[in-house]
């Protein structure tokens, strides 16, 4: 496979609130192992990647603009392998990821979706939501109030109202759920699993850790927060995935959100070998194993 040829798209800036020396350099060491296993590498700004007739039929990428997304999923159909699928990153955008992991019976918190213009009293009620979060339900985050935790209709009213001032048209509630708030990194078809108290360790994007506060160290199955997390993955489509969970008092555990190639901050250097084992795999490259730390051909 020496001297193999694979197109990397970065992730543009305005799609890592705070995060973009965090997503930078688990790419760029991901990159470095595939070049280790013999690959020649393309790199490619999402911009350069939309306005390029690309030739390399193996991409990895951080994208998230939705040209950028369309033009993956427009070369997956062609027969292009793409790490993560622009399927899948669509799949994670809040209303789609919703309807998958309740449609397959993923466990989640009670949600509604609904029109940002309307009135969500009745909705709140008849449920009997007591505090909700409700987040924006086209896209990822990408501002603050994107994912925003209420206490009361009236509050989610004006939240909703917002939304629809800035061209959202719809928006996903999300019954909010006492516990311990536990961040997870995963990566399909590999052994690498990673789960952490994000409060604990003073990890946030937009400091909404607090909401939960400090975790008290429930016990839990932590190979059924696997399990499905990896459920989660091939429901979403997605190889390289993290998110996030709570464990409740009883020990159960329900997904909250769930993201396509996040940063891996907290265990970088474990993770990037087996981000470049999965997309060599994927890319059907040869078959690989992690061995201390660096890639073997097995």
């Amino acid at each position: 496979m020496k001297g193999y040829k694979l197109a990397g798209v970065t992730r543009s800036n305005q799609y890592s609130p705070n995060h973009i020396g965090n997503d930078a350099a688990i790419f760029d060491a991901t990159l470095s192992y595939l070049k280790e296993a013999g690959c020649e590498v393309t790199l490619y700004t999402e911009e350069e990647f939309r306005n390029t007739d690309i030739q390399e039929t193996f991409i990895f990428n951080m994208a998230r603009n939705k040209e950028t997304i369309a033009k993956l999923k427009e070369l997956e159909d062609k027969g292009v392998v793409v790490v993560n699928s622009g399927y899948g990153i669509e799949n994670c955008t809040r209303e789609q990821m919703t309807r998958l992991l309740l449609a397959h019976d993923i466990p989640h918190p009670r949600s509604l979706i609904v029109n940002t213009n309307e009135d969500v009293f009745p909705f709140i009620n008849n449920h009997t939501f007591a505090n909700c979060w409700i987040k924006r339900g086209d896209f990822h985050a990408i501002h603050r109030e994107d994912v925003s935790y209420v206490r009361h209709p009236e509050e989610g009213q004006s939240v909703l109202r917002e939304y629809a001032l800035r061209g959202i048209k719809r928006a996903v509630i999300n019954e909010h759920l006492k516990g311990d708030l536990i961040k997870f990194y995963g990566v399909s078809n590999t052994n690498f699993f990673y789960w952490f108290y994000p409060y604990d360790m003073n990890h946030s994007k937009f400091g909404l850790e607090k909401i939960n506060g400090e975790a008290k160290g429930i016990p839990f199955d932590k190979d059924y927060l696997q399990q499905i997390c990896q459920k989660a993955s091939e429901v979403l489509n997605v190889k390289v995935y993290g998110g996030d969970c709570i464990v409740a008092e009883d020990g159960s555990i329900r997904i909250i959100d769930f993201n396509d190639w996040p940063s891996f901050a907290p265990c970088r250097d474990e993770a990037a070998p087996y981000i470049a084992q999965s997309i060599l795999q994927e890319a059907a490259l040869g078959s690989f194993r992690v061995v201390n730390n660096t890639l073997k051909l097995i």
